[in-house]
């Protein structure tokens, strides 16, 4: 997967550096050409030469050393970069990419960039879990970079702990990883739901749910990272977006049934994350409701079940439903999914620990019509949503579920449309 492919390998200032010869090697080794920046802090620990020697290339260190007159050195290495890999990465480094700070070379060509990113942290236990760093990771995070998390270990102040770099193999594999999956859902497109509804009362209050909307914003990254084009509908949520994805607001189940209607027939898959209401007031008012009294009786009604009118809609698409539920997840989500026509359901208990709402873990089966097809452990719901999108990209190749070998629902409707013209 790395050969023939350009690396830009940044080094920054951490005695984890010197394992950055091994990395630069490694991708050396599989085919990649691999260019080098160094900060000056790194340079304290590791020659430039040794570096210069493994990569075949100058190594870069100064933002005004400009060595070719035809080009801008920063911006050319930007431009010409199909991967960055910052290892290891200090909590500098991450702090001004988080920020937008482009005061030396690395960081001035990072600003540049518009490959993926991979950044492979390596600090003091009590550093990478400090609120600043786990901020400036989660907006890294949230705008398309990638992270190979530290292992656990002897670091170099004594501590065993989380802290030290991820082995050199393991970022390799992360970078191969990546542009693997940047093939997987390529000319696909993917409708995504996230976040909670909201329903009026009155203009001051309203009936919504815990849902943040985190597993759906990880399904409509990891959608992105395989190479689809996502649209993302999203209700009430918390944190930011993905980037690189149409962004849709609707905020009651009303708003994104139409929302989501109104693009169905495009979509080649559609993974609807969010919690809906499935209930809503049979009146809003228009002014405050003011205290009377020691009760209040509220009439609420049905809303459409979204999914059940996708189910219902479905044609060539690739249907994907969540049931969060508190107990018997197989029996509900089998007969969630057998209901509502879907090819798969992803349930979990979110009274379980790490895996409820707002949290960034999760805890889920998923099913199929023949049953359960995978039981993942807690893990991060970014990681959850890859496992999950990767297995929907194998049904779609052919490997089962309703969805297999279907042509792209675009094309079709294109073909349609065609076809009416002729």
């Amino acid at each position: 997967m790395l050969k023939g492919k350009t690396i830009l390998l940044g080094v920054t200032g951490g005695i984890a550096a010197y394992k950055a010869a091994i990395l630069c090697s490694r991708l050396v080794q599989a085919g990649a050409d691999v260019r080098v920046i160094m900060t000056q802090s790194a340079t304290k620990f590791i020659t430039p030469l040794t570096l210069q020697t493994l990569s075949r290339h100058p190594v870069y260190l100064d933002t005004f050393d400009e060595k070719d007159p035809s080009v801008v050195a920063h911006i050319d290495l930007a431009d010409h970069a199909d991967l960055i890999i910052v290892a290891p990465a200090t909590a500098n480094i991450i702090g001004k990419m988080a920020n937008g700070l482009a005061d030396d070379m690395l960081s001035t060509t990072l600003l540049a960039a518009t490959s993926p990113i991979i950044v492979a942290p390596a600090m003091n236990v009590h550093m990478y879990e400090h609120p600043a760093v786990v901020a400036n990771i989660q907006t890294l995070a949230s705008r398309g970079v990638r992270f190979v998390e530290p292992g656990t270990g002897q670091l170099a102040c004594g501590y065993v702990a989380k802290g030290r770099l991820a082995e050199p193999e393991d970022i390799v594999a992360a970078a191969e990883r990546l542009f693997r999956q940047g093939e997987l859902l390529a000319g696909r497109r993917v409708l995504v739901t996230a976040g909670g509804t909201v329903e009026r009362l009155d203009p001051v209050r309203f009936l919504t749910n815990d849902s943040s909307g985190r597993m759906g914003f990880a399904i409509a990254e990891a959608a992105r990272n395989m190479g689809a084009e996502v649209v993302l509908v999203a209700g009430r949520t918390e944190g930011m977006p993905p980037a690189g994805v149409e962004l849709v607001h609707a905020r009651s189940a009303a708003e994104m049934l139409d929302a989501v209607v109104a693009r169905f027939d495009e979509a080649d898959i559609v993974v609807k994350a969010a919690a809906v209401a499935d209930y809503r007031p049979a009146a809003a008012s228009d002014r405050k409701i003011k205290k009377s009294g020691d009760t209040m009786t509220l009439e609420l009604v049905k809303t459409t079940d979204i999914l059940q009118e996708l189910g219902a809609r479905k044609t060539r698409q690739f249907l994907v439903g969540f049931a969060a539920e508190t107990g018997d997840i197989e029996k509900y989500a089998m007969d969630k999914l057998q209901r509502k026509n879907c090819d798969l359901v992803v349930a979990n208990n979110v009274a379980a620990e790490g895996a409820g709402f707002n949290v960034d873990t999760n805890i889920v089966q998923i099913y199929d019509s023949s049953g359960l097809v995978a039981d993942l452990p807690l893990m991060s719901k970014r990681e959850a949503a890859e496992r999950i999108m990767q297995l929907v990209a194998e049904r779609l190749d052919g490997a089962g579920g309703s969805g297999a070998n279907v042509q792209p629902a675009w094309k079709a409707a294109d073909a349609d449309r065609d076809g009416e013209r002729r």
